[in-house]
């Protein structure tokens, strides 16, 4: 059984920073992983992606030169580590992954991803 937990999302200051955690248990090897967020009222987005097997990344815009994805594969945990951060920024931000199709990379950017954690609030003031 696949599981995954956040943890890290808090409140801060424009400019600021946060690591957003992800504890993954169940996943086979050869996965895709990533992070999204959702702001009230907007559809939810894709803000990085990890092949955890060689570590291919892609960001989207908004975080790119900002945030940083990475796995601790001895500890199973993604991290998301968010530098800069915006008020735009503001949003639930969900740790998702998937294992069904042996890490093609393809699929990893699609990002229609089988198994999603419950979220975790990060709140950025002006």
């Amino acid at each position: 059984q696949v599981q995954l937990v956040e943890s890290g999302g808090d409140s801060v200051q424009s400019g600021g920073s946060l690591r957003l955690s992800c504890a993954a248990s169940g996943l086979r090897y050869r996965n895709c992983m990533g992070w999204f967020r959702q702001a009230p009222g907007k559809e939810r987005e894709g803000v990085a992606t990890i092949r955890t097997s060689d570590a291919l990344i892609s960001f989207a815009d908004s975080a790119k030169g900002r945030f940083t994805i990475f796995k601790d594969s001895t500890k199973n945990i993604l991290y998301l580590e968010m530098n800069s951060l915006k008020p735009e920024d503001t949003a639930m931000y969900y740790c998702a992954a998937d294992d069904r199709y042996g890490g093609r990379w393809d699929r990893c950017l699609r990002e229609e991803y089988k198994y999603w954690g419950r979220g975790t609030q990060v709140t950025v003031s002006s």
